[in-house]
C-alpha cells in the first residue's frame, strides 16, 4: 500500500492524525497533513484506510501496490514532481516582468 496526499487542498482538520497518529501528523508550521510512513505494513493498512475516509477533504488516497507497479508508482511521482518544479520555474520566471524583456523597477 500507498499513502498519497494533495497537501495543497488540506484544510487541516486533523482528522487522520486523530485517527492514525503512526501514519499521520500535522504540521506545526501550517497545520496541514504530514505523512509519516507512505508505505504502511500490513498491519496499518486497515488504519490508512480509515483516514482516507475520514478525511472532510478527501485529500487522502491509499493505493494497493504489489512490487511490479509500485516502480511504475515511483516513476509517476517522480515525473509529477518534475513537472510541478518546472511549472514553479516558469512562474517564478514571469514575476515582475513586465513582459518586455525589461527589468521590474526596484
Amino acid at each position: 500500500m500507498r499513502i498519497r496526499v494533495d497537501r495543497g487542498r488540506c484544510r487541516g482538520a486533523g482528522q487522520c492524525a486523530l485517527n492514525a497518529p503512526e501514519l499521520f501528523d500535522q504540521s506545526e508550521d501550517d497545520g496541514l497533513v504530514v505523512v509519516l510512513d507512505d508505505r504502511p505494513p500490513p498491519a496499518l493498512h486497515d488504519r490508512a484506510r480509515l483516514a482516507e475516509r475520514l478525511c472532510p477533504n478527501s485529500v487522502i488516497r491509499t493505493v494497493d501496490t504489489n512490487e511490479e507497479n509500485e516502480e511504475n508508482e515511483e516513476n509517476e511521482e517522480k515525473e509529477e514532481k518534475e513537472e510541478k518544479e518546472e511549472e514553479k520555474e516558469e512562474n517564478d520566471a514571469g514575476e515582475g516582468d513586465a513582459g518586455d524583456g525589461r527589468a521590474p523597477p526596484p
